[in-house]
């Protein structure tokens, strides 16, 4: 393993045979009247193992993939931010940059332009400009959305990228990662940063171990036989429009502090996993044994935890809950402990096999994929009946696989053992799960089972409009 090279952002001139790059430059000429200055390109990510748990404090494991979002942009005179979109089912959107809101309570999740939103604000509140001037922005994604590759947190990433860009902001990755996973919380989610960190952290031809405090990338080389495959469900699952998501984060949090409140410690100081641990000394296994002695019950009502913290309604409500789990009547702390103790060892494990390279090395990593989606199955409960037939057909073929993501619907990643095996794989998903799968009829079933190899994080590629302001 080694860290992560480069700590600033690429600035490239644009690709002369990139077909999207080329049709966005027209797509915008004849959107905005105009030619865009520069484009900004975020990858996707799948995450390979180390679900749920860096909202915990815990490392994982992901790598960026080659569907990306790409954004042109421009600067303009006047105050207004101009956003659209290469899909006409998603609507333009246009406000004022110095006193737009974000709304988050959407029915149906967030609108598609607030995600833009999110890393503007991101940036102003950093940066804050005087009198902030404003942008044409154009969108264009292959990413599936609510597929659990992180197409909303690659359009929140990108539009921080442009955005510093256009403000003379240093380009450096680490801060970059860190204002964009802050900044996502505007529409709701309570991530970890681990889809804000592979965005600009990523490396090609190499996974990442993502850790914390401080955040730091060490590049991963898996072995070279090993092939990942995505499948989408077809399943859509948007974390931001419903509650399932915080919810996990707030029994986590709810967790630790039952726990801190058990072992003597100030609970209202910690709500994440490894700040206990380390205030513990504890190794993972103690943090196992330590839930497995005093989260005995399957569920907590909201009274219980009332009179274990000695705390009001209103208390509880305001300080250990979020806005959208204020409703919450019944809590699983044991279990989520559980799961993330166990998938952090895990992670660990997968990433100790990848640096002592054997023959048996993807075999192992199979195994501990097939315990990751177990765990994510029966104690997170944050799976899907058809992520789980997906998973079941990938056993048959002696293949490890896991959903990535969220949960709730979206992908599955499966690890194959060479190229051949993974063309084998592919073909039979696509005659046993897909073919038969109404929602996949009238779609190009390679856009939604394919193989695919870790890619490099955000760049900037700049246009013939500011080479010119340049030179």
């Amino acid at each position: 393993m080694s860290n992560s090279g480069g700590a600033f952002v690429q600035i490239l001139e644009a690709p002369d045979n990139c077909e999207r790059v080329s049709q966005l430059r027209n797509y915008f000429l004849n959107a905005f009247n105009r030619k865009p200055t520069f484009i900004v390109r975020c990858s996707g990510r799948v995450n390979i193992i180390g679900e749920h748990v860096d909202y915990c404090g815990y490392p994982v494991l992901p790598m960026a993939i080659e569907q990306t979002i790409l954004l042109a942009a421009a600067p303009t005179e006047d105050n207004l931010i101009h956003l659209k979109n290469v899909d006409s089912k998603y609507k333009p959107f246009k406000c004022n940059i110095n006193t737009f809101t974000i709304d988050v309570h959407d029915s149906d999740g967030p609108a598609w332009y607030k995600y833009l939103l999110c890393g503007v604000k991101g940036v102003l509140e950093y940066a804050k400009p005087q009198n902030a001037n404003g942008m044409m922005v154009l969108l264009s994604g292959n990413i599936p959305p609510a597929s659990g590759l992180s197409s909303s947190s690659a359009v929140v990433s990108a539009s921080v990228l442009a955005t510093a860009y256009l403000y003379n902001l240093p380009l450096e990755k680490q801060c970059l990662a860190t204002i964009s996973a802050e900044c996502e919380r505007y529409i709701g989610t309570q991530g970890g940063g681990m889809d804000q960190a592979i965005a600009f952290l990523a490396q090609q031809g190499c996974a990442q171990f993502i850790e914390w405090s401080p955040l730091r990338a060490t590049s991963v080389n898996l072995p070279e036989n090993a092939v990942f495959v995505i499948a989408n469900s077809l399943t859509e699952a948007n974390k931001a429009a419903t509650c399932d998501f915080n919810q996990r984060v707030v029994e986590c949090r709810l967790a630790c502090r039952v726990l801190a409140k058990t072992m003597h410690l100030n609970w209202r100081e910690i709500q994440r996993f490894s700040d206990l641990q380390k205030a513990l000394g504890y190794s993972l296994l103690e943090m196992e044994k330590l839930t497995n002695e005093h989260l005995k019950q399957l569920s907590y009502n909201r009274q219980e935890l009332l009179d274990f913290f000695d705390i009001s309604r209103d208390d509880f409500v305001e300080n250990l809950l979020t806005p959208n789990t204020r409703e919450a009547e019944s809590f699983k702390l044991r279990q989520r402990a559980l799961h993330v103790f166990q998938e952090s060892m895990r992670v660990q494990t997968f990433v100790n096999v990848s640096r002592d390279q054997s023959e048996r090395t993807i075999h192992l990593m199979k195994n501990l994929m097939k315990q990751s989606h177990d765990s994510l199955k029966t104690l997170y409960e944050c799976s899907h009946p058809n992520l789980d037939k997906l998973v079941e057909i990938s056993q048959t073929f002696g293949i490890g696989a896991r959903l990535t993501g969220a949960g709730w619907g979206g992908c599955i990643v499966a690890l194959c053992d060479g190229v051949e095996q993974s063309e084998q794989y592919i073909k039979a998903l696509k005659e046993t799960y897909f073919a038969n799968n109404p929602r996949a009829d009238g779609k190009d079933l390679s856009t939604i089972v394919f193989a695919t190899s870790p890619q490099r994080g955000a760049e900037i590629y700049l246009l013939d409009a500011m080479k010119t302001a340049i030179n």
